[in-house]
């Protein structure tokens, strides 16, 4: 029920010219326990729902070389800082303003901070940019996001424990977490080269696609013990089988699977939304106010530190930040089982994560709208944004994509 639901909503939805993606979230908030009660959070559900967004991650790693991710480290790194600061302080002085506490202050601001760029992918994926420059800044910036903003949910949650804020703790997290991604970014695609020809000796059937699912369900496993999220070790471990997808035609077959299983994601957040809490006038001024700023705080916090570069890119990636997604959910689900966040106030954070992720998707595609058709702009004859900080992307030229 749940994947017929999804898939008529997509199709219902492309045929009005909107998002698959948000015909799939409003699919899940329509079956599920707030209105027609078809359907409701399981812990199968949970788990079709996560594999979706690791293998939805896995696939948007197989088309991102690990050189594109370097080549755009320096605004990918900007754009990632102000997208931690800038919404953090607003979520905090918010709620302050609102009259909560300090603890459920930086929980709401800690919420605020993830960025969901499952979402993005999904969306830049179906519009076949995910080659686009902007779109390696915005997965680079993701990927720094999410670190910086587990390490903020670890101290957060430190000081709402009664044992406090364990200090060794917080270091070891910081160091595993950075370790494992410079590692994976500069090591990974030449320990997957020299591990192919033994692959490929390999007697039983389709024995290279088994060991990139394989892999992918690995590395997811070893990013939750370093401490960051497992569809960013999902998505190192694509990003390192890039050229080999290349070759092999992988990334299509992995492609498959994924088509599968993310509808169980999408339709899961929106049945999370809790419609009853929304009735109270002022739950839903607070809903208004922190979803305007989540925005905002992305837009600003991402975009301003691009601007020189060039207003479209600027807006790119600042929209491509702006879903929340399933990191929002998780830091509000956190909240509620240290008993900071009470029921209205994660109907609050869970509202801000479903609607910057309904938001997001049609503001994306009109943003990236100077792209549409094109392919990923070429190293050669490009400066490098981070050598020509100021150069103003648009004019760049492009070329079509194979097939178009």
């Amino acid at each position: 029920m749940i994947f017929a639901a999804a898939k008529i909503a997509a199709e219902l939805f492309e045929r009005l010219g909107q998002p698959a993606v948000v015909g799939e979230i409003l699919a899940g908030v329509l079956i599920g326990p707030q209105v027609l009660g078809w359907v409701h959070p399981s812990e199968i559900l949970t788990v079709l729902a996560e594999l979706g967004v690791l293998f939805l991650l896995f696939t948007v790693g197989l088309e991102t070389r690990p050189s594109e991710l370097r080549r755009v480290g320096a605004p990918a790194l900007s754009a990632a800082l102000g997208g931690v600061v800038v919404p953090l302080l607003l979520g905090y002085g918010t709620m302050l303003f609102f009259g909560q506490s300090q603890i459920v202050a930086l929980f709401v601001g800690v919420a605020m901070v993830a960025t969901s760029v499952g979402i993005t992918a999904r969306v830049l994926a179906r519009l076949g940019l995910l080659n686009a420059q902007p779109s390696r800044i915005i997965l680079g910036a993701a990927i720094l996001d999410d670190i910086l903003g587990l390490l903020a949910l670890a101290i957060v949650s430190g000081f709402a424990r009664p044992g406090g804020v364990n200090l060794t703790e917080i270091g070891t997290t910081i160091v595993t977490s950075l370790l494992f991604v410079v590692l994976m970014l500069a090591f990974g695609g030449r320990a997957i080269g020299r591990a192919r020809p033994l692959v490929e000796r390999l007697r039983i059937g389709h024995a290279l696609y088994l060991w990139a699912v394989g892999l992918c369900l690995f590395f997811a496993v070893v990013a939750g013990w370093v401490g960051v999220a497992a569809i960013i070790g999902a998505f190192l471990a694509g990003s390192a089988m890039a050229e080999l997808s290349e070759e092999t035609g992988l990334h299509h077959r992995i492609e498959n699977l994924t088509e599968f299983l993310l509808p169980f994601f999408l339709v899961s957040i929106g049945m999370q939304l809790e419609l009853s809490s929304l009735a109270k006038p002022e739950v839903l001024l607070m809903c208004g106010v922190i979803t305007l700023l989540a925005v905002i705080g992305k837009l600003a916090g991402c975009g301003l530190p691009l601007l020189r570069t060039g207003r479209n890119l600027a807006f790119q990636v600042g929209w491509g930040m702006v879903p929340r997604g399933e990191v929002g959910i998780v830091v509000a689900q956190l909240g509620v089982g240290l008993g900071v966040l009470t029921a209205d106030l994660y109907a609050v954070v869970l509202f801000m994560a479903v609607a910057t992720t309904m938001l997001a998707p049609p503001a994306i595609i009109r943003a990236f709208r100077p792209l549409a058709g094109t392919t990923a702009l070429e190293p050669e004859g490009v400066v490098e944004i981070e050598e020509s900080f100021s150069s103003e992307l648009g004019d760049a030229p492009m070329r079509p994509r194979d097939g178009h």
